[in-house]
Parts: structure tokens; C-alpha cells; sequence
């Protein structure tokens, strides 16, 4: 019986290396379509963080609205503790005649380009 064995794994061999490099070559396309597709994820990440905190300094400037009947900047929003921290991705004012009568939310930098673009109510 042991004398079969050893004579089965005598006729055995290794993987070729012809399938040694099918396998790197499927292992290098997976990881190129997986870096292409981490790409596309920090794009999307970054667009909706810029989305998102305009719409936190639109709710805010809302709410500043409500108590004061006119509109604000970043620091006033701070100011009335309506956010927590100066927004860095997006800049408003409160414009109008009166000043204060309407806001405009704009993109502080280069961050948020290609993103949809300042709002105005």
C-alpha cells in the first residue's frame, strides 16, 4: 500500500509554469480593475461631501433667518452657534438691498469644481 502511494506521488508534479502565469496575469487584471474602481469612490466621496455641507450651511442660514430676519456669513453662523466649525469647503454671504435680505453659498476652492454650482435660494 505505502509502496503505491510513494509511486502515485513519484508521477505527480508541480504547477507548470505556463498556469503559474495564467494566474499572475488574472491576479494583475483584478487588482487594475480594483485601483480604477478605488478612483471613481474618492471622486463620488468628495463630491458629496461638498453637497453635504452645503446643505448644512443652507439649513443654517435658514435657521439664522428665522431668528433674525436677515442673512449671514460663515463666522455669523458660527457666531449664533448654528454650525460648530468654519465650513471649508463652501463660503456664504448674505447679499441683497438690504444687505442681509437674500445669502449665496459659493465653493471656497478648487475642492468642489465640477460640482453642482453656488446656490442661491
Amino acid at each position: 500500500m505505502l509502496t503505491k502511494i510513494r509511486a502515485a506521488a513519484a508521477k505527480e508534479s508541480g504547477f507548470t509554469l505556463v498556469e503559474l502565469l495564467v494566474v499572475i496575469a488574472i491576479l494583475g487584471v483584478l487588482a487594475g480593475v480594483v485601483v480604477f474602481s478605488v478612483a471613481g469612490i474618492q471622486d463620488t466621496s468628495q463630491s458629496s461631501a461638498c453637497k453635504t455641507e452645503a446643505s448644512t450651511v443652507r439649513t443654517a442660514e435658514e435657521a439664522y433667518y428665522v431668528k433674525n430676519k436677515l442673512y449671514t456669513n460663515n463666522a455669523g453662523l458660527v457666531t449664533a452657534k448654528l454650525l460648530g466649525t468654519t465650513p471649508t469647503l463652501v463660503t456664504t454671504a448674505g447679499t441683497g438691498a438690504p444687505v442681509g435680505t437674500t445669502y449665496s453659498i459659493a465653493w471656497a476652492g478648487a475642492t468642489c469644481t465640477g460640482v453642482t454650482p453656488a446656490i442661491t435660494p
